[in-house]
This record gives structure tokens, C-alpha cells and sequence, in this order.
């Protein structure tokens, strides 16, 4: 089993230095991936620019973003995946996301009664079938293609797509379409489900997901949080703290621990605070988590 450590912020800022800062710290310390979330509703930075400027920096680290596919012209979102894969040299990894389905949200991205999960289906369809140099032909949501082709193909020979999503439909849609499965907000025991839920819906539709790759996206804390952010985290969960956001390196040391039992192997952990900069915080990281990773 690969276990790996990803970092990423909450909500990282568009700001160079705060990034630079990031990037040759996770690299410095040879942290796996860092991961980028693609919120469209918020000022966090975008993460395939932000990616592109990392990659520059780097040699080794992986790049990862959760992308927000309802909303994006299939087309152009093949284009700028394959391109930034061969860009950083085949390092990025990828997990398509519905976004968080407010209505604001779906207004702003033009998606208002639209399946979320049926887009994500279909637009990966698309970009395999672009990745792989077929040419596309066909109306998608108003898009149309006749004989369309994206070049070059990314690097990566798949480049893989993960999914996310805790629910019913989420998980048999990663079970039917994915590479693999990144969750979040789940206790091991709810993840353990899910993940044995994943494998036999995708042995009964024929298709195999490595055992490797089912991950976590973990929020997690240096010292007590005040009670609005713990709500904040706890939301729509009866779960006990500790098991979705621990706080201090024993409880986050238990939980990853607690996840490896479960099958989960892949980690993002999110600090909830930058008090001290992000030298601290890795530092904290490659002392308590770090070690896990093989």
C-alpha cells in the first residue's frame, strides 16, 4: 500500500509569497502532494493557475486540485488538464467535484436544475475520449462538438479521476466512472462502507479501483478551536469531534492511524489556522504525520 500525505489550506489566498512559502516548504520536507480546492464562490486562489506557477518551483511534488466541473465547457477543461499535466511533467491528480450546491452557487455557474452528478458522468466521458485522441462529435448541455479533438494528451497514460461524495449517488457514480475515491467529513468506520460499497458496485459493473486509492480530505487543528469553527467542521454530522477534526498530534496521529485500518491511503490535511506561517505548520506535520507516509 502507497500512503501518502497531501497539505493544503482552507482557503489559500491569490498571493505569491503565501504560495512560494507553501510550495518549497511541502517540497523541502518531501511531503507528497500539495492539494488545492477549486471554490468559485470564494477568493481562495485558482487552483490551475496556482498549480501551474508550483510546478514551476518543483520537481518531485504532485499537484492536486479538486475541480468544479457543473458550470465549466467540457472542451476547454480537457484542454487545460492535459496541457498543465504535461506542463508539470505528468505530477497533477485530479478529483471532480459537484461543488457545494447552493443556490447561489448553481445561479452563478449556470447550473440551476441541473444533475450535478450526470454532469460530472458526462464530462468525463468527454475527456477520455479526448485524452485518448478520439474526436468528439454531439451536443452536450448546449455545447456542440462536430469532429472536435483536444492535443496534445496529457502525459499521464491514464490521467486519473477521482471522485468525492459520502452519498448514495456519489458513491456509485465513483464506483462506475472513477479511479478512485477522495471523501471527506467521514469517520474510518462510515469511510470502511464506503469504500467495500465502492469496490463491489464496481466488480458488478466490471471495473476494478486499486485498493490504494481511496483517500481523505481531513481538517485538523495544533490547538483547541473556538466553538464557531468546530460547528463550522461538525456540520450535518452527529460524529464525535476527534474523528472528523482532531485537535493536537495525538488525536490526529489516532485518526490517521484509525483510517489506515479502514483501507484509506491517501490523506489531505487542511490546517484550521496559520497562526505561526506555514514553517510551523509543516513542521508540526512532518513530525506527527509525515512518518506515515511510505
Amino acid at each position: 500500500m502507497k500512503i501518502r500525505m497531501a497539505v493544503a489550506s482552507s482557503n489559500t489566498p491569490a498571493d505569491a509569497e503565501g504560495l512560494s512559502d507553501l510550495v518549497d516548504g511541502l517540497e523541502k520536507r518531501r511531503f507528497d502532494t500539495l492539494w488545492l480546492s477549486d471554490t468559485p464562490m470564494t477568493s481562495a486562489v485558482e487552483p490551475l493557475m496556482a498549480l501551474a506557477i508550483a510546478s514551476a518551483r518543483t520537481t518531485r511534488l504532485k499537484l492536486g486540485t479538486n475541480v468544479v466541473v457543473p458550470g465549466r465547457n467540457p472542451l476547454l477543461l480537457a484542454k487545460e488538464l492535459a496541457h498543465l499535466d504535461r506542463l508539470c511533467g505528468g505530477r497533477l491528480l485530479l478529483a471532480f467535484m459537484p461543488g457545494i450546491g447552493s443556490a447561489t452557487e448553481r445561479a452563478a455557474l449556470g447550473v440551476t436544475g441541473v444533475d450535478r452528478n450526470k454532469r460530472i458522468e458526462q464530462t468525463i466521458d468527454l475527456c477520455r475520449s479526448w485524452w485518448q485522441g478520439e474526436a468528439v462529435t454531439g451536443e452536450f448541455d448546449g455545447f456542440v462538438y462536430n469532429d472536435v479533438t483536444v492535443g496534445p494528451p496529457p502525459l499521464q497514460e491514464p490521467l486519473e479521476i477521482w471522485l468525492g461524495g459520502n452519498g448514495p449517488k456519489g458513491l456509485a457514480l465513483t464506483a462506475s466512472h472513477a479511479d478512485g475515491w477522495l471523501a471527506s467529513r467521514a469517520t474510518p468506520a462510515q469511510a470502511e462502507v464506503s469504500r467495500q460499497t465502492i469496490e463491489a458496485a464496481a466488480a458488478k459493473a466490471g471495473r476494478l479501483i486499486d485498493d490504494d486509492h481511496f483517500g481523505i480530505s481531513i481538517p485538523y487543528a495544533r490547538t483547541e478551536l473556538d466553538d464557531r469553527t468546530v460547528a463550522a467542521v461538525m456540520r450535518k454530522t452527529e460524529a464525535a469531534r476527534p474523528e472528523i477534526c482532531p485537535v493536537g498530534p495525538d488525536e490526529l496521529m489516532t485518526l490517521l492511524q484509525s483510517h489506515l485500518d479502514a483501507g484509506i491511503t491517501k490523506f489531505v490535511l487542511r490546517p484550521m489556522s496559520l497562526d505561526e506561517g506555514w514553517d510551523a505548520e509543516l513542521d508540526y506535520l512532518a513530525e506527527h504525520a509525515l512518518p506515515f507516509q511510505n
